[in-house]
């Protein structure tokens, strides 16, 4: 249920705070059918904790409306985000004031490697502005709002349960299970860690054939979370990482999959649409420990540098700090810190600003 809280009508400022986390790239990702028979794009992610955006939300309505801003100046996604989100809430309670908008982002997600870092920032804003206005947005109103964003947005509004989520739609195709069977992931990044231009990439091949070969790997997905597979999990995602270079075209990929053949590893999985990428091991191995040295050993000896060590419990724990992208802020992911408080707050500080001057963006 909608938490509710009434505004005051004093022309004062109120704030509120959103949190998204991120992910680390895919299991599988494709072209599948949905209820009704129609070709979707559609994609199950690999959760990640630990990683997120923290956005603050400012409304003032004594600015002119439609003087919105946000911080960093290049976050214009989020941006718009965000204006969207304050018409879904005015919709939803029109004393909701007019004036302007100032928004502010703070995190530690990479940016442009495929870990979803434009969606928790899109996320992020949408929670921060719902809680300035009192609300808490549904997750299929949060996805809506995403999609209009950016175009096409990851699942990261949802509760971290396995889906099958058409990210151009915004909506689940099918909850595939309760959780990932159990695997220890050690990550890594491609292509010296270049971000990648999504927009960029050739769209994905959708003929009959590949359809089928999809459909094939959502139903074997399907049965290694019904059976805790793990190794039929790492076979999944190997396969749609492979069927990914025909856009990807990762020129290190075939060295990541001779590494994790030769340490033991049940699979591999990639980013489709950027550079991260993860070796699959089975938690239950007698000699897990030794398999993860001679990986990382491996790894290195490739010039594929290694990133993080993490498991696919909920929530995942680190399991060895191998090495870590370097935070920028620390963020805690509390309930609170995802939605906000839900009610209002008058000229508190916002958080923590980051260098450059704001970006403007008129009303949509």
């Amino acid at each position: 249920m909608t938490d509710v809280h009434t505004l005051d009508g004093d022309g004062r400022t109120s704030s509120g705070t959103g949190y998204a986390g991120c992910h680390h790239g895919e299991i599988l990702q494709g072209v599948f059918l949905d209820a009704r028979g129609r070709r979707r794009a559609a994609l199950v992610t690999l959760p990640l904790t630990g990683l997120g955006t923290r956005a603050d939300a400012v409304l003032r309505p004594d600015a002119p409306p439609g003087s919105h801003s946000v911080n960093p100046p290049d976050r214009t996604k989020a941006l718009r985000a965000a204006v969207l989100a304050l018409r879904e809430c005015r919709l939803r309670r029109p004393q909701t004031p007019l004036g302007g908008l100032e928004l502010r982002l703070s995190g530690d997600v990479p940016v442009g490697l495929g870990m979803g870092s434009s969606s928790s920032d899109v996320i992020a804003a949408v929670r921060a502005v719902a809680d300035a206005c009192g609300l808490r947005l549904p997750s299929r109103t949060v996805a809506r709002i995403a999609v209009r964003a950016e175009r096409a947005s990851d699942p990261l509004m949802l509760d971290g349960r396995p889906l099958l989520f058409a990210q151009r739609e915004g909506r689940i195709l099918e909850v595939l299970g309760d959780a990932l069977p159990p695997a220890v992931v050690v990550g890594c990044a491609l292509g010296a860690g270049r971000p990648v231009d999504t927009l960029a990439l050739p769209s994905p091949a959708r003929g009959d054939d590949d359809v089928r070969a999809y459909e094939r790997l959502r139903s074997l997905l399907r049965r290694a979370l019904a059976e805790k597979d793990t190794r039929l999990l790492g076979h999944v995602s190997t396969e749609s990482a492979r069927r990914a270079q025909r856009v990807l075209r990762q020129p290190e990929f075939d060295r990541l999959t001779r590494v994790a053949e030769r340490t033991g590893a049940v699979g591999v999985q990639i980013a489709h649409s950027g550079c991260v990428a993860g070796l699959l091991f089975d938690p239950a191995a007698t000699d897990l420990e030794a398999r993860l040295r001679r990986c990382v050993s491996a790894l290195d000896r490739d010039g594929i540098p290694v990133t993080r060590t993490f498991t696919t419990h909920t929530p995942a724990e680190p399991i060895a700090s191998i090495t870590s992208f370097t935070p920028n802020t620390a963020v805690t992911t509390t309930e609170e810190s995802r939605h906000g408080r839900a009610h209002r707050r008058r000229d508190r500080t916002a958080g923590p600003d980051s260098p450059g001057r704001r970006s403007r963006l008129s009303a949509l």
